[in-house]
């Protein structure tokens, strides 16, 4: 996929996640980009797929610039992105300086792959945990698998409004309220003992430049997202390793028992693991299974493109997979087809 292709393809995509305004600068982008300066010309050559399924290269250019918005460093960029409204030829403009002026800052923003921790992501963590809770009556130990920030450590902290009622804490600071779609969902609620998450390049959100780099990947116009966010870095504790996800799940799920389930969850993180990493955590947890009752809870793209992301369940001893139902990638909907 060229470099216009996929600048093109993310725009398209962040126009279906409601965000019309990144959609915008990356039509621009993909319209006006040219190699010629150290930053373009490394884009124009990047290896490997550099789509939305892939490097995601795009998503990683447009975070380094909202990071100038954030931080001020740019003021004709933050004079055209939002709240101010300004017309193309202006907001080129904006751009066309950014990307020839600022090729340090969006270099690094370049040698990281997006870190979302979208918080409605954890729509499906919550309606997931409360399938286990209905099914298993034991202590949880958590880990999660590209935990980025951690902010998707806390779901159990946030509240999630359903047609079956509210799940989780009644004065939660951070409140979900996606559009539900399909079956009401269960309500029970895990006793979390242990929470751990890993990641190669994790943030901490406690220090500025990590709550800037998480910021950075949010989108502009999205307004809610930004405030959801914020509301739910105090809760945020020291919890995500820097590791290599197959070796630290090895290493954490080496003293499994009978008298706890572990649990282990990856929210669109799966698709960024090297195929060896991918095997062995799956050996990891099959090993596990042998000596205990392990839980793989997954929210990822699938083969029903447009259709948002697959919530599934795979549950040992045994390996049994459940599909429990769908979810947008930004958590706006739930469509829970589990009984």
């Amino acid at each position: 996929m060229s470099l216009r292709a996929a600048l093109a393809e993310q725009a398209m995509n962040n126009e279906a996640l409601g965000s019309p305004f990144t959609a915008r600068v990356l039509r621009l982008l993909a319209d006006r980009i040219q190699p010629g300066t150290p930053l373009t010309d490394r884009m124009f050559a990047w290896q490997g797929d550099i789509g939305p399924y892939g490097d995601s290269l795009p998503l990683r250019l447009l975070g380094g610039l909202h990071a100038l918005v954030l931080t001020g460093e740019t003021p004709g960029l933050v004079a055209a992105y939002p709240p101010h409204e300004v017309d193309d030829v202006t907001l080129a403009a904006a751009l066309d300086h950014a990307l020839a002026h600022h090729q340090d800052t969006l270099n690094h923003w370049l040698d990281n792959p997006p870190q979302t921790n979208e918080i409605r992501r954890a729509a499906a963590l919550i309606t997931g945990g409360a399938w286990l809770a209905e099914r298993f009556d034991l202590p949880v130990v958590m880990s999660e698998l590209g935990a980025s920030g951690g902010l998707n450590l806390a779901w159990d902290q946030y509240a999630l409004d359903t047609p079956a009622g509210r799940i989780g804490p009644a004065d939660a600071p951070v409140r979900l309220t996606p559009e539900w779609r399909g079956n009401p969902p269960p309500t029970g609620r895990l006793n979390i003992t242990d929470r751990r998450g890993v990641d190669l390049k994790p943030m901490d959100v406690r220090r500025n430049e990590d709550a800037l780099r998480l910021m950075s990947y949010l989108w502009a116009d999205q307004v809610d997202r930004l405030e959801r966010t914020r509301a739910a870095l105090p809760l945020i504790g020291d919890w995500v390793d820097q590791g290599d996800a197959a070796a630290w799940l090895e290493d954490r799920l080496t003293g499994n028992t009978s008298d706890q389930l572990q649990l282990i969850y990856h929210t669109v993180a799966w698709q960024y693991f090297p195929a060896e990493t991918q095997a062995r955590c799956l050996a990891a947890m099959e090993a596990a299974g042998d000596r205990g009752p392990v839980a793989r809870l997954s929210m990822e793209a699938d083969d029903q493109r447009g259709q948002g992301a697959a919530i599934t369940v795979t549950l040992w001893p045994g390996r049994k997979v459940i599909p429990l139902g769908r979810v947008d990638f930004h958590g706006r909907w739930v469509d829970w087809r589990a009984s």
